[in-house]
């Protein structure tokens, strides 16, 4: 039995236009769109964010951010200047508070060739008004935005390609100023947060283990690399996907290729408080990038689809109408 969570709204982007769906405890197999949205004609969305009531959506392009309501009225936009001709290699990203008063924005300004740093801005959701703004010392294309589902703060996983990775949390006060803090890392990737809030867990980006941290400190709680798994650490790696599964069980993906170049993906089940592999998990999926944990047991995939099952790899979930 599933414990019963607050409403969760994800979108997707289709034919131009963006889905949004509700996640609650009785909605499995997949999933219909609870509301859709029309971005202003011209706009290629690169990311979006809806507010849980469905009734606002703020979405990113490669120029700006841009707040509209379900019925298509504009609430507020920002323009990134100066205007940017480059059309690869960054992605704006975004992100709603968990109180829903502040919009998060990731701005790859270095790769845009704005001429100046990477920022990432804060917004008063309701009005657009810019609340805080931090200029970044990297070269990202594009970025993760992770909201911890306690305190309210937000991780931010910068990708900087070749480069590496940077790990940030950003956080808002009680006297309406926002912290900023830089994790001391350039090689670790961010792939999920704790539904309890009290850990987060990390890729190294050269795919060769994965780590387990204290929030907020970031300290190590334990790491495991390939090798721990059974597999050859020449042959096989950890990709930058998985999550928790519950706040006790985190999913961890491995993979590599046959001797006939066919790519494998096999998903290992972890105690999050003892670090023991406890088995593997069937995932019914085309690329592990397509699996979601959501923290209560069940899972999404390409779709998107909402999956439960029992993580045995002798019997694979299957999607409940």
């Amino acid at each position: 039995m599933i414990p019963a969570q607050p409403l969760k709204a994800i979108t997707r982007h289709r034919d131009g236009r963006i889905h949004a769906y509700v996640i609650d405890s009785g909605a499995f197999g997949t999933l219909k769109s609870a509301a859709v949205f029309q971005p202003r004609s011209g706009d290629e969305v690169v990311a979006s964010v809806v507010r849980p009531d469905l009734e606002r959506v703020v979405y990113t392009t490669l120029n700006g951010v841009v707040c509209l309501t379900r019925a298509g009225d504009l609430v507020w936009a920002s323009d990134f200047e100066p205007h940017s001709e480059v059309r690869h290699g960054h992605r704006p990203g975004c992100a709603l508070s968990l109180d829903g008063r502040t919009v998060w924005v990731y701005r790859p300004d270095a790769m845009a060739g704005r001429g100046g740093e990477d920022q990432w801005v804060v917004y008063d959701a309701a009005s657009g008004a810019v609340l805080a703004r931090r200029e970044l010392e990297t070269v990202g294309h594009g970025a993760g935005h992770h909201l911890h589902p306690v305190d309210g703060s937000i991780y931010l996983d910068i990708g900087e390609g070749q480069d590496g990775s940077v790990i940030l949390r950003g956080m808002a006060r009680a006297d309406g100023e926002v912290e900023f803090v830089t994790y001391p890392w350039s090689d670790r990737c961010l792939i999920n947060l704790a539904p309890s809030g009290e850990q987060f867990m990390t890729v190294d980006h050269g795919q060769a283990d994965i780590a387990f941290h204290r929030h907020p400190t970031g300290d190590v709680l334990f790491t495991l690399p390939v090798v721990a798994f059974g597999y050859d650490a020449e042959e096989t790696f950890v990709e930058w996907s998985g999550g928790y599964l519950t706040a006790d069980t985190a999913v961890v993906t491995l993979g590599s290729e046959t001797e006939d170049g066919e790519e494998w993906f096999r998903y290992h089940l972890i105690d999050v408080h003892t670090g023991t592999i406890s088995g593997e998990m069937a995932v019914e999926a085309a690329h592990p990038y397509d699996l979601e944990p959501l923290g209560d047991g069940s899972w999404l995939t390409d779709g998107p689809v909402r999956w439960f099952g029992a993580p045995l790899p002798s019997t694979p979930p299957h999607p409940a109408g």
